[in-house]
């Protein structure tokens, strides 16, 4: 008569040392994934400003806007010196368009 074969069950201790590898296999590409991912971003939150150099001075004056009838596509210009700066703007998008117009007699004072 054969041997019973014993199969890994929950009163059988052997499959849990194979369970354990597996966890900590898994733990430990999960852990891998995250400090790489981590690292990758870590200097945006270190460093203030990604571009060009700043001035000190700072144009805080409010912009004069041109809402458009359906709240799309808005338009903001303010003066900036003599010249006067449009920004073109469509909602929470990413993009936008800007024009600068030399010389405005609008913003001599």
């Amino acid at each position: 008569m054969p041997a019973a074969r014993t199969t890994a069950t929950k009163s059988n201790p052997t499959s849990r040392p194979r369970r354990n590898r597996r966890r900590i296999a898994y733990g430990t590409v999960i852990a891998a994934t995250l400090a790489l991912v981590l690292v990758g971003c870590g200097d945006k939150f270190t460093e203030p400003f990604k571009d060009a150099p700043r001035s000190h001075k700072e144009n805080g004056a409010p912009m004069d806007l041109i809402r458009m009838s359906d709240g799309f596509s808005n338009v903001g210009s303010k003066c900036d010196g003599p010249n006067r700066v449009y920004v073109l703007y469509h909602g929470d998008n990413p993009y936008g368009s800007l024009d600068v117009v030399k010389d405005d007699p609008r913003c001599t004072k």
